[in-house]
């Protein structure tokens, strides 16, 4: 269950004593599991689900962007400071480093993240979600530690305290 929005920032922990908050953070996410897509998928192919609608698939929590990097740093027991970064300067981060082969953050990401990314209040009332597919979303509780030890300092070695 890799991806590549908690993966990237758990990389920049490992090596940055700063992350950026883009936005000041605000930006809502409501991350969802592939598996739990997959099976939405595959319950469209089976022709469990009515043909003709549009279905939004979110996860069981709504977070802001913020509130994800909190989690992540939590679940690879590290400290950073989470710096808010204006959208003008996050811009103009992302002209420049889009000018690099593998850019860390683009014009397109900074213009994604100025809108909430999570399931609406229509879909909701349509019963267009996963509950409408009777299927029970996976929290980043139950996912993210299955493959974020790996940026823990001592990686699957790390011992949890007691919280």
């Amino acid at each position: 269950p890799e991806d590549s929005f908690f993966n990237r920032f758990s990389s920049m922990a490992r090596y940055s004593p700063v992350l950026p908050l883009i936005g000041g953070g605000r930006t809502k996410f409501q991350p969802v599991y592939v598996g739990d897509v997959a099976e939405a998928v595959a319950r469209s192919v089976d022709g469990k689900v009515q043909g003709g609608r549009i279905y939004e698939l979110g996860g069981p929590q709504v977070l802001t962007f913020k509130q994800c990097m909190q989690e992540m740093l939590a679940m690879i027991d590290r400290k950073r400071l989470l710096v808010s970064v204006p959208w003008w300067v996050a811009n103009m981060q992302a002209s420049i480093l889009g000018l690099l082969p593998n850019p860390l953050l683009t014009k397109d990401q900074v213009l994604q993240l100025r809108e909430h990314n999570i399931v609406s209040d229509a879909a909701i009332r349509e019963n267009r979600t996963l509950a409408g597919l009777n299927i029970q979303p996976q929290s980043i509780g139950s996912i993210l530690p299955s493959y974020l030890w790996r940026y823990r300092p001592a990686g699957q070695f790390q011992r949890k305290t007691a919280e």
